[in-house]
């Protein structure tokens, strides 16, 4: 049975530099120790798909939001980052109390916002680039009955 998402990962040409930039940014927190692996582990390299594959890794967390971040040191990776209308994963979105006060905080940060933030009678959001350029989604949400799941949100924060 699945029970839930537990993480998703994410990529990076610096690994110190990305977890840093989560931390002071948005308020991540290391959730572990460091690892990683070297050249000739057939298991590692079979599980990813690659051949002869290194990396180093640390998984970060806030609240319950896990995120895996590699910093492969081998197999030439590529800067790949698709636009919101392409197919796959397109942005992590971070569920705030207020939106508007984030954007200044994280625009004097020097986060870079695509806009200010607006929205309908039911959220408020933006989307800006993390340090790599990935899209992160900042999202308040407005009126906790809208759907979507978000009144969940809203009863789950309400009970902390």
């Amino acid at each position: 049975m699945i029970r839930g998402v537990h993480h998703l990962a994410i990529s990076t040409p610096d690994l110190e530099r990305f977890v840093d930039h989560y931390q002071r940014w948005f308020g991540f927190e290391r959730a572990g120790k460091e690892g990683g692996w070297q050249p000739g582990n057939a298991r590692i390299d079979t599980m990813v798909g690659l051949t002869d594959s290194s990396a180093r890794y640390e998984m970060i967390r806030l609240g319950n939001l896990h995120i895996e971040v590699f910093e492969y040191t081998s197999n030439d990776p590529q800067v790949v980052h698709p636009r919101m209308c392409d197919r796959g994963i397109t942005h992590i979105c971070l569920y705030c109390d207020d939106v508007f006060a984030e954007y200044e905080r994280l625009t004097a940060l020097g986060m870079e916002f695509n806009c200010e933030p607006g929205g309908s009678a039911a959220t408020r959001a933006t989307y800006g680039k993390d340090c790599d350029g990935n899209v992160v989604e900042l999202l308040q949400i407005v009126d906790p009955d809208c759907g979507f799941g978000f009144e969940k949100l809203a009863v789950t924060e309400a009970a902390a």
